[in-house]
């Protein structure tokens, strides 16, 4: 074990993640047991565990750990609960997800992103990665859980609709500067609950349905 690399893991989950009012024993251990640093692409590991977005291939990039942990906290799966992540990324999330654990699909649109996330999660029984594009995917059946990685420009209902009753949506929505990040609750058949969890910017989900321009 690297003993500075464990450090840069502890001062991760203490001095970043636990400031951001992330304190969920269960959550902070995965973050702390989770190998962050084999997720994120060789060049950039030295920023395993920076409070920075690292660079993905594609064009796409990791999630802050505050963040990460904030949607984990969020969510909290149980270990019978269905989970549909949506960006793969760097497979990190999904790997957390699983840990918790849920059993994970996870939709990745890049083919590449994809792929090096099966390869990571490849000791991972509970997770699955799908190359996909959620905004043509149809679900086999409703989620306990649901996690956007990516932005939606315009709140889509099609993931609050894909949920179990009592299931949990996290998402992200709006433009730069102004994002906020949603927890979305089924309660009954027909009825939701959203809370605002924080303000924060988040790149969008690619083929996300933006604002309609109006025409004169």
């Amino acid at each position: 074990m690297n003993t500075n690399t464990e450090f840069a893991r502890t001062q991760m989950v203490n001095q970043q993640v636990r400031t951001w009012d992330v304190l969920d024993p269960a959550i902070l251990a995965v973050l702390a047991a989770v190998p962050r640093e084999q997720f994120v692409p060789p060049r950039y590991r030295a920023l395993a565990f920076a409070d920075t977005c690292i660079p993905l291939p594609g064009g796409e990039t990791m999630l802050t750990p505050q963040l990460e942990g904030r949607l984990l906290q969020a969510l909290s799966p149980a270990a019978s609960e269905r989970v549909l992540e949506v960006g793969t990324g760097s497979g990190f999330m999904t790997a957390c997800l699983a840990a918790l654990g849920g059993t994970v699909t996870s939709l990745e649109i890049l083919p590449e992103l994809a792929d090096t996330a099966r390869t990571k999660l490849a000791a991972c029984r509970r997770a699955e990665v799908q190359n996909a594009d959620v905004f043509g995917f149809t679900p086999a059946g409703r989620y306990d859980v649901i996690a956007l990685t990516g932005s939606l420009p315009v709140y889509d209902r099609r993931f609050e609709n894909w949920l179990a009753v009592g299931g949990r949506l996290f998402v992200v929505c709006g433009t730069a500067p102004g994002m906020e990040a949603l927890l979305v609750r089924r309660l009954a058949e027909n009825e939701w609950a959203t809370e605002v969890l924080l303000e924060t910017v988040v790149p969008p989900l690619r083929n996300a349905p933006g604002h309609q321009a109006f025409i004169f």
